[in-house]
């Protein structure tokens, strides 16, 4: 699998203290696609995934009354596919290693090790993307919640045949590439918590940094037909002067401070020190001790929706009433912040006409729900809560 971006609209920039960043080369108006990008890899998030996705394209296979499902004639019971398409393009490899590896695997190796050994298969059958990969940002160690040693012990008695440099201290460096860029493709939005389907890698999107008020956010659509449904889309939420470092979220944005920090500095080892973050972490502590048993789940995405979008909208109206005093950025979220129920996700607009004519409705990443933008006023301080439409 490549990766390919729209148009030159970023540029690769080292910024001070920062590191390696994506930066806009023009202007950059609100729904313009800054990068599609195609991943290097793909694995499923869990053993449900794999049984019910295609093993390459990861839609959604059909239901079992219905199904027609395609399968590697080496090792049948170790991958379905979706289309003879998706079968063709599989390597006898990666079907063969997943299907050595042991039912009684613990649940906590087994995401990791769907990682490694789609690593190990790129290895051997795309030298130069392997190579890119490991080009990628990674900590020195293994992620503190994953057995390194367990895993590689695993992979020694699956993998046909070891590829070049196979070592403990390989597999360690894997997963800390893992850890630090890996984006979760997640399973339709139904009401209720969203779960990741699958992961994958993405060698250009992993330069955007990190922002909590961020000025782009990304899209997957991977159960739309055609070929690269497993592209992640980054569209710019608002004007981006040229110049301007282009940023996502690595979470849902209505996340308190306590647990944004946390999942920062645990998972990319950082501690943020945005504009927002910097009004934040002066609050009062009471609010986040509120949050204490909210920021031990480990298990969050992207499907956070309204007790804490409600909560971050509270904390930013001070006793007098007086929302911008305390939270200047709180326009942010009323404008771009879906407001569906249990949802909470960003909101972009649809990319201009060809024309260059800016579109009014606004896409969320999570529900997918389109909204109209009735109406802005002219400072920028209000907006209406738009359409949904369906």
């Amino acid at each position: 699998m490549t990766s390919t971006a729209v148009e030159t609209l970023v540029n690769l920039a080292e910024i001070p203290d920062r590191g390696r960043a994506l930066v806009a080369t023009r202007p950059i108006k609100p729904g313009e696609v800054i990068l599609s990008d195609s991943p290097l890899l793909l694995y499923p998030a869990s053993a449900a995934a794999a049984s019910t996705c295609c093993s390459r394209c990861f839609r959604s296979l059909p239901s079992s009354a219905t199904r027609c499902t395609f399968h590697c004639s080496n090792s049948p019971a170790a991958a379905s596919f979706c289309s003879p398409r998706c079968l063709a393009s599989h390597t006898p490899y990666l079907c063969l290693a997943l299907s050595r590896l042991p039912i009684s695997i613990p649940p906590d190796l087994l995401s990791p090790a769907f990682f490694l050994l789609a690593a190990y298969n790129l290895a051997v059958n795309s030298p130069s993307d392997f190579q890119r990969l490991l080009s990628l940002h990674g900590a020195a160690s293994a992620p503190a919640d994953v057995d390194a040693s367990a895993l590689h012990s695993l992979l020694s008695s699956v993998v046909p045949s070891p590829p070049s440099g196979f070592s403990l201290e390989l597999t360690t460096t894997l997963l800390s590439k893992d850890k630090a860029n890996a984006f979760g493709l997640m399973e339709p939005f139904d009401g209720g918590d969203r779960s990741v389907r699958a992961y994958g890698v993405y060698p250009n999107a992993s330069f955007f940094n990190h922002d909590c008020l961020p000025n782009a956010c990304r899209f997957d659509y991977v159960d739309k037909g055609g070929e690269r449904n497993t592209d992640i889309v980054v569209r710019a939420i608002h004007d981006i002067p040229e110049g301007r470092e282009v940023c996502l979220s690595y979470f849902p944005v209505n996340w308190r401070f306590a647990e944004r920090q946390k999942r920062l500095l645990e998972d990319y080892g950082f501690r943020c020190e945005c504009d927002r973050c910097m009004v934040e972490k002066d609050w009062s502590d009471d609010e986040e001790e509120d949050d204490a048993q909210e920021e031990e789940d480990e298990g969050m995405e992207e499907d956070e929706g309204d007790e804490a979008m409600e909560s971050v909208e509270e904390d930013a109206i001070d006793v007098d009433g007086d929302e911008d005093s305390k939270f200047p950025h709180a326009y942010f979220f009323v404008r771009y912040v879906c407001d569906r129920d249990n949802c909470g996700g960003t909101l972009a607009p649809l990319p201009p006409s060809t024309d260059g004519t800016l579109s009014n409705l606004m896409e969320c990443n999570v529900c997918g729900s389109l909204k109209t933008e009735v109406n802005a006023d002219q400072d920028g301080g209000q907006t209406s809560n738009g359409i949904m439409l369906d």
